[in-house]
This record gives C-alpha cells, sequence and structure tokens, in this order.
C-alpha cells in the first residue's frame, strides 16, 4: 500500500476503527470521543467547534476519494464523517463534574448513535440524495444536530 493511500485510509476510517467490526459506525463514533473530550476539556469547546469544522471539510474530500479507491459509495467503514458529528454532541455535555460527566457522555454516544442508525426525515433524505463526499458528511452533521438538540432539552430539564 503506497503511504497516499495509507494515509487516506487512516484517515477515512479514523486510524482503522471503521474497520474492526460488523458495527463500524458505532466503533468510530467510540474512537473519536477520547480525542473529542480531550479538546473539550483542554482546549474548551470553541477548539472543539474548530475541530468539527477542520474533520467536515477534510473529511469531504477524504471520504470522496476513500470512496472512489473502494469503489463504493459512503462505505461503513468510512467514519470520519462519524467524528464530526459525534464531536458536535459533545459540545453540550457539561464539562468539570468529575463522575457526573460519564453519564451525559454516554448519552452523548447513545443519542448519536441512534439519530446516524434510524436516519429521521431530513437526514435519511440527504443520505439517499446528496452524494459525494459531501453527502457522507452531511448526513452525520445532521444527526449531530439532532442529538445536540436532544441532549440541550435533557440538560435543561435536568437543571445541569
Amino acid at each position: 500500500m503506497r503511504i497516499s493511500q495509507f494515509l487516506l485510509t487512516c484517515s477515512a476510517t479514523w486510524f482503522y476503527s471503521g474497520r474492526i467490526s460488523k458495527a463500524p459506525g458505532t466503533m468510530g463514533s467510540l474512537a473519536a470521543i477520547p480525542l473529542g473530550w480531550a479538546i473539550a476539556i483542554l482546549l474548551g469547546n470553541s477548539a472543539l467547534l474548530i475541530g468539527i469544522a477542520v474533520v467536515f471539510m477534510v473529511g469531504i474530500p477524504i471520504s470522496h476519494k476513500y470512496s472512489e479507491m473502494i469503489g463504493v459509495h459512503d462505505a461503513g467503514e468510512i467514519v470520519i464523517d462519524e467524528v464530526a458529528g459525534q464531536w458536535m454532541c459533545l459540545l453540550v455535555v457539561p464539562l468539570g463534574n468529575g463522575i457526573a460527566d460519564l453519564g451525559w457522555l454516554l448519552a452523548a454516544f447513545v443519542i448519536f448513535r441512534i439519530f446516524d442508525i434510524l436516519k429521521p426525515w431530513p437526514i435519511r433524505w440527504i443520505d439517499r440524495q446528496i452524494t459525494g463526499g459531501f453527502g457522507i458528511m452531511l448526513d452525520d452533521i445532521l444527526a449531530g444536530l439532532f442529538g445536540m438538540i436532544v441532549l440541550f432539552t435533557a440538560r435543561h430539564f435536568a437543571g445541569v
């Protein structure tokens, strides 16, 4: 494998996490959490928001080129899109409350996965209608946005 193919594969599959199970999206989301959580804790949500934008922007050509390389549009092993969507949900997870944060972190993971798997309207429509790297990335951004809304609402009612 050439260096360029290795780098493309490594980034599209988020360090091969998209290739390690029969649930690649779930594994990609799990693999996204440690770095996203570290960015949020050490540098703040502004840095995490920048990280989301960067992953989204570089994810468009990466997922497109990887799809072309393997000959499958939006293959399950492409999980760079899950990274951006999962990180969006981390934006509304409280920080600095110790063990209580872990429950919110778990909730962010589960809620994002629910929206990413079920793909309610308009997520499913975008997934089917918008092609290329932009389409691959956009449906997970929307799943992340839906997850953010649910988490924000839950935090409001929980008084957190």
